[in-house]
């Protein structure tokens, strides 16, 4: 399965935790422990090769940074001082190794877009592909995704947020995983500005209506189309994950909302 929407804390190299809402994020003072939180990803080590270290040396510095450190989660976001212009900004929720992202990106100059993922891997596979492509205009955070849209943006800061392909955790024990809840859908909400697009893709029927059936609730978000005028592209490459999938006979759906 893809890594799209899996979530963690950074850690070296090992997922620690992750909310599959935002009510999880912060468990009372004391039970941190007696309580653990439910994630939306699969732990799995991962290890860079020579020349992925090396890019990471050099670039995570500068567009690179951490959800957390420790315990402690990272401040609000001046993206005016981070990407060195006043743009709107969209996060990715889950960039995988970031094939969307930096096609996306590309194509929407300006946009400055945050793309948010769980493993180290996934992350300096996108910093190379920033570096050989000469794409300005995208920034990393390592971390959990609900943890992010939570500390790091402020009500009303986002033009655009994206979900493509997070784990469908298929069976029934495991929707509660799921990172699509309608906690999180109500904090994607709160951190668009009106007018702002919420976009989910996914290859998973049950999952996608659930999905659908999370957003139409969300009184803040009403249902829109591609065909729309919207302020960001909706417009994704296929990636090889799609392409298999696509391959095998499973239907793609994009769901589309906007911040009323």
């Amino acid at each position: 399965m893809s890594d799209h929407g899996r979530m963690h804390l950074p850690g070296p190299d090992v997922a620690e935790g992750s909310t599959s809402g935002p009510e999880a994020s912060r468990p009372p003072a004391g039970q941190q422990h007696r309580y653990p939180r439910v994630t939306s990803f699969r732990t799995r080590r991962t290890t860079l090769s020579a020349a992925q270290q090396a890019t990471w040396n050099r670039l995570w510095p500068e567009i690179g940074m951490q959800a957390r450190d420790g315990d402690v989660p990272a401040p609000l976001v001046d993206t005016d001082a981070w990407f060195g212009r006043s743009a709107p900004v969209v996060v990715e929720i889950g960039c995988g190794a970031g094939t969307s992202t930096l096609a996306m990106a590309k194509a929407e100059p300006d946009l400055d877009v945050v793309a948010v993922e769980v493993y180290r891997r996934g992350l300096a596979q996108l910093l190379s592909g920033i570096e050989r492509e000469g794409v300005p205009n995208i920034r990393l955070v390592r971390g959990d995704g609900v943890d992010v849209l939570q500390h790091m943006f402020g009500p009303g800061s986002l033009t655009g947020v994206r979900v493509f392909f997070p784990d469908p955790w298929p069976k029934a024990r495991h929707h509660k995983r799921r990172l699509l809840q309608p906690a999180t859908v109500a904090l994607i909400a709160d951190r668009l500005r009106p007018g702002g697009v919420l976009h989910a893709a996914t290859d998973h029927a049950g999952y996608a209506e659930q999905i659908a059936e999370v957003g139409d609730a969300e009184p803040r978000l009403r249902r829109v189309n591609p065909s729309d005028a919207l302020p960001i592209s909706v417009e994704r490459p296929v990636t090889k994950y799609e392409g298999k999938a696509q391959h095998a006979g499973s239907a793609v759906a994009e769901l589309l909302w906007e911040r009323t």
